[in-house]
């Protein structure tokens, strides 16, 4: 090696290290995006027929100036990815609903889900109506990749946003949502609307995710909506304070070894967190984080079991670095031998 191109490398490596130190240089991200032709977020991952399907919001550049309540993310169609295997090619299966099919939708179908049931599939969606009040909104397939035809109202008794809906071991179906801020949970208390409700204040107790078992059509709620606690280990709900810990949008359940695993991101603290319980309605115990936090400001995951193993389903701005386009990705999740999760860090 000459001595020039010598000096050179040890000026670069004297550089990196400073760099590092400073923390200016940028961290590699352990996954890279499952698809770059289009922004997507929100990945909700399903196996059907032994083939994964994502079911993501589809992000774009609405022009719409950014704000607390989420107005820029003007989210108008689904696109649903599908891949034959972890790492393997991504399809793009084009436009699976739209909102101009939505009769009652007025903007923002923000993140969704997907349930099988009986030979039909299932997509559930949140929209605002035409009073731009959020209600959850289900449309059907003979396809996991659509296209979907949706319903002609949203479901009764429906609110805010992100369903999530699992399916329990003797076969009944819940449905998991809510979300503050944008998502307007702090509008509802008891299940009845106030639109000018505020948000909590630091030493309130926060606000709770909520459930609701779906009715054998798989189109309507079969109870009230319920409130789910979440509570530390002391058995104590949190306080709005506590929110490195307590709900702010993005519900997941997923069953592991007998235990419902409570999974939900912290919002304004960027943290994917998880609790256990013994019952599909809680109360469910805090555990820890999934999670930490990614580039961009949200963070919005999925949990699902392909071929024996675990995998995350997240998103983060790698491609854009705006906080309203992002793009999917996965990653392995492993489990501790007492059943916990060990925590993830998105980059390297």
């Amino acid at each position: 090696m000459n001595r020039i191109l010598s000096i050179s490398i040890l000026s670069l490596s004297v550089l990196s290290v400073a760099a590092q130190e400073k923390g200016t240089l940028k961290k590699k991200p352990i996954s890279q995006p499952l698809v770059s032709h289009i922004f997507t977020a929100d990945p909700s991952a399903h196996v059907f027929n032994g083939k994964i399907y994502v079911y993501p919001s589809h992000d774009f550049e609405a022009g719409i100036k950014e704000d607390d309540l989420g107005s820029h993310f003007a989210m108008r169609d689904y696109h649903i990815l599908s891949m034959d295997s972890i790492g393997g090619k991504v399809t793009d299966n084009g436009i699976a609903l739209d909102i101009k099919d939505v009769p009652w939708a007025g903007r923002q179908m923000w993140a969704p889900d997907a349930a099988f049931k009986d030979g039909t599939y299932y997509l559930y969606f949140p929209v605002k109506d035409k009073t731009d009040i959020f209600r959850m909104g289900v449309a059907t397939s003979k396809s996991p990749a659509g296209p979907f035809k949706a319903e002609k109202e949203p479901i009764k008794g429906s609110y805010s946003i992100d369903p999530s809906v699992f399916k329990d071991s003797d076969g009944s179906y819940y449905m998991y949502f809510g979300g503050i801020w944008g998502g307007q949970l702090q509008r509802w208390a008891n299940n009845k609307y106030t639109a000018d409700a505020q948000l909590r204040k630091p030493d309130e107790e926060a606000f709770l995710p909520r459930v609701a078992k779906l009715s054998a059509d798989m189109k309507s709620f079969s109870e009230e909506v319920r409130s789910i606690k979440l509570v530390d280990a002391n058995g104590k709900t949190f306080m709005e304070s506590n929110n490195d810990k307590r709900f702010f949008e993005a519900s997941w359940v997923h069953k592991y070894k007998g235990k419902y695993y409570f999974s939900y991101s912290t919002g304004d603290t960027h943290n994917i967190c998880y609790a256990i319980g013994d019952s599909p309605y809680g109360p469910f115990t805090y555990k820890g984080i999934v999670l930490k936090p990614v580039e961009g400001w949200t963070n919005h995951h999925s949990i699902v079991e392909i071929k024996g193993k675990w995998y995350l389903f997240y998103h983060d701005t790698q491609i854009s670095g705006k906080t309203h386009l992002r793009n999917v990705k996965v990653t392995e999740l492993k489990y501790n031998p007492d059943g916990t999760i060990q925590a993830i860090e998105a980059y390297k």
